[in-house]
């Protein structure tokens, strides 16, 4: 096991022996010859090596969840995969300092977004779906025929077998416990694939697995790249009957290429250019504070993120001016900092864009009203991937900085004039994710939800989830819906018994 890689040095970004990180197939960590480095996004220093799934790790981890599917796993009933599952949420709670180091040394985010959100939604995750799988209904129907013969039709719940989950690095516990969770409670079995970004939730998940019982070859892991590495040797694979990936639109399209050559079943939940909508009768001091999370929680790297800010006019600048204040106070610290709010970009390639959208800005003439460049701090966060929060206006609808997704910590505010061109410039976008409403008339919180072009709408609020209910994108935002029932709709094969009586 790897638990000793666990340090409290993650927290701080202070410079530490690096570890190595292995595959997980079939119960047990396997290394690889090729490796490569994790960098630190805090001081951009490495954490550890990491173990590089070749095709012949990804086929023993498919071969592996496959025999397992005809093992103790696949004879299971919803209530006893149920209860190991339960098992998997209170080793996670067991685990939640590892788990708080392994997510911020990855991703810089602040310990107390991954104390509050991260961690807990993943245990949550686990038990949620344990009681979804339990009490969820399948259909059933008499049958009469002219003859007056009857017969009883009714569903059965199966598993769809290997399941490949790919997951980003933006919420990486949170995320993959999101799909590991229904994916088993249906049955499945899975071989899960990370970003490369962030490995170690993932391989603290892998050791908590063990931990808790679940059967060697339930759950395997392969670390490495999208093309010709493991993502793709894992999407390509025949041995796999489903795909779910969560990430950029242009690697969904690739995916789904792949795996149109062998039918497989899919589910993606891809990118966002968010819209919010803020009318003049809203509780403005709400929705500045909401639109300071939405804007920048995450440093923006989040899918359900805001960059269009949309305002009605009569309230316009008072809006514009008290979010840019609160832009230029958010607070930059180390991660281990309870009051720390920025964290760094993912990588400093990831910063290079980001950069360059604030320079296409810039060249498309928008006014910068805060940020718009990189903090400086003098000690080893200056060598991390930093950038300042942003606003800006006066561009139009059809400027590249208003019309593709930036994934950083920047918006640009807008007016409008009515409730019909406030809905129109909204859903002029080729992406459908989620929206944002702030208003106080019910009648148009209700009709905001009928005629926005998204998957999801926040009406004074934001993030705010029930893991019951649909989530998921429309337009090049993804294709399906997870939640709930919803969730266990992809996971399952339903097969139709008719019994004449």
């Amino acid at each position: 096991m790897n638990a000793t890689l666990w340090r409290p040095e993650l927290l701080t970004g202070e410079p530490s022996e690096a570890g190595l990180l292995r595959n997980f197939v079939d119960g047990a960590f396997v290394s690889s010859e090729s490796t490569f480095a994790k960098l630190s996004p805090v001081t951009g220093q490495k954490i550890f090596d990491v173990c590089e799934a070749d095709a012949a790790t990804v086929d023993a981890a498919v071969t592996a969840a496959r025999a397992a599917l005809k093992g103790p796993w696949g004879r299971m009933s919803e209530q006893e995969r149920s209860v190991i599952l339960r098992r998997v949420a209170d080793e996670l709670e067991r685990r939640f300092d590892d788990l708080v180091a392994a997510e911020v040394g990855d991703t810089g985010k602040s310990i107390s977004q991954a104390r509050t959100l991260d961690i807990p939604r993943g245990a949550a995750n686990f038990r949620a779906f344990a009681d979804f799988a339990t009490t969820a209904s399948t259909e059933s129907y008499t049958t009469t025929l002219a003859d007056g013969r009857r017969a009883l039709n009714y569903a059965v719940r199966k598993p769809v077998g290997v399941v490949a989950i790919i997951v980003p690095w933006n919420l990486p516990l949170l995320l993959l416990t999101w799909k590991v969770a229904p994916a088993l409670a249906c049955g499945n079995t899975v071989v899960v694939k990370p970003s490369e970004e962030t490995p170690s939730s993932a391989t603290v998940l892998a050791e908590v697995m063990a931990d808790a019982g679940v059967p060697a070859g339930v759950f395997n892991l392969v670390h490495g790249f999208g093309p010709s590495s493991a993502g793709e040797f894992l999407t390509k694979h025949p041995g796999v009957d489903a795909i779910t990936f969560t990430g950029e639109s242009a690697t969904g399209s690739a995916i789904a290429k792949a795996a149109a050559d062998g039918v497989k079943a899919t589910s993606f939940e891809l990118g966002g250019k968010n819209a919010g909508l803020i009318f003049a009768d809203a509780d403005l001091d709400a929705a500045v504070e909401g639109s300071v999370r939405s804007v920048f929680t995450n440093g923006g790297q989040v899918c359900l993120c805001t960059e269009r800010l949309y305002v009605e006019r009569p309230v316009y600048e008072e809006f514009c001016s008290r979010l840019a204040a609160r832009a230029s106070e958010l607070t930059f610290g180390w991660p281990s900092d309870e009051a720390t709010v920025n964290m760094p970009l993912i990588s400093q390639q990831h910063r290079e864009k980001v950069l360059g959208y604030y320079e296409l800005a810039r060249s498309e003439g928008a006014k910068f009203h805060a940020g718009g460049g990189v903090p400086t701090f003098g000690d080893a966060r200056d060598n991390g991937c930093y950038v300042q929060p942003t606003v800006v206006t006066g561009l139009p609808a059809d400027a590249r900085t208003n019309t593709e997704e930036i994934f950083g910590p920047i918006c640009h505010i807008a007016p409008f004039d009515t409730e019909e061109e406030a809905f129109v410039l909204a859903n002029n976008s080729k992406y459908g994710l989620a929206a944002t409403v702030w208003t106080r008339d019910v009648g148009r919180a209700h009709r905001a939800g009928a005629a926005l072009e998204v998957g999801i709408v926040w009406v004074n609020t934001w993030f705010l989830r029930d893991l019951r209910t649909p989530f998921g994108g429309v337009k090049l935002s993804g294709i399906g819906r997870e939640g709930g029932n919803h969730s266990l709709h992809f996971y399952s094969e339903l097969t139709n018994v008719c019994v004449e009586l």
